[in-house]
């Protein structure tokens, strides 16, 4: 009797935790649904300088690639793609904010031009790896490319387009967003790399993913940076 009542018992909470799970994942379909649709903003030119966003797993490393670009005038580190105001690197690392380690790339158009841009973020990252970039697991190392207006956009679905040729329908791992906002992370996080080259995840995982880029991409290398 006590084995069958157990048995009820277990059957009942089953359901109700299938009752209660249901909702929040149709909630979280329904948000990643109307986030793609909203209008994305545009940010206008500062200084004559384009601005880009992009997450792409630990800011540190995105930041350092980015800063090794021709055109690029400044990489800031920050986070963006979620739902909350003022996000932090505490909050933001438990996942449930919603956003991502981004960058912001203050750029020069005359130099570099955007499609560039989504050429580097491609080209430095595991395309395939979703929620994450090598050993950083998580939604808010996820990937995502941002767009401020439908010429962007255009220019990411080509080149996703073109990728999912090589790597197959579907498994290009980056979400393509509207741009909304970003909010600029803690004065520690800006130029890491640069600041502490003798941290262990620094030699162990961002200098290494840097080397990758520049290898593979010398030509939109800044001067002195070419071997």
């Amino acid at each position: 009797m006590k084995i069958y009542i157990s048995i009820f018992a277990l059957g009942i909470l089953v359901s109700l935790q299938a009752s209660c799970q249901s909702p929040n994942a149709s909630n979280k379909e329904a948000e990643a649904v109307a986030q793609k649709t909203k209008t994305p903003v545009e940010v206008p030119a500062k200084n004559e300088l384009d601005s880009a966003y992009f997450a792409s797993g630990c800011f540190w490393c995105v930041e350092a690639v980015y800063e090794s670009v021709k055109g690029v005038k400044e990489s800031i580190s920050g986070y963006s793609g979620g739902h909350t105001e003022n996000p932090s690197y505490q909050s933001s690392n438990t996942g449930r904010t919603g956003h991502a380690e981004a960058v912001e790339i203050m750029y020069d158009a005359k130099v570099i031009s955007f499609s560039q841009l989504v050429d580097v973020y491609f080209g430095s990252q595991d395309i395939t790896q979703i929620n994450g970039q090598g050993p950083d697991r998580g939604s808010q190392y996820r990937s995502i490319i941002f767009y401020q207006n439908k010429a962007q956009k255009k220019i990411i679905d080509t080149k996703i387009a073109a990728l999912e040729k090589e790597v197959g329908e579907g498994n290009v791992g980056a979400q393509v967003l509207p741009f909304e906002k970003f909010w600029e992370g803690e004065a520690y996080h800006q130029d890491y790399e640069k600041l502490h080259p003798e941290n262990g995840y620094i030699q162990n995982v961002s200098i290494p993913r840097l080397k990758r880029f520049q290898k593979k991409f010398p030509e939109l290398l800044k001067e002195g940076l070419k071997h």
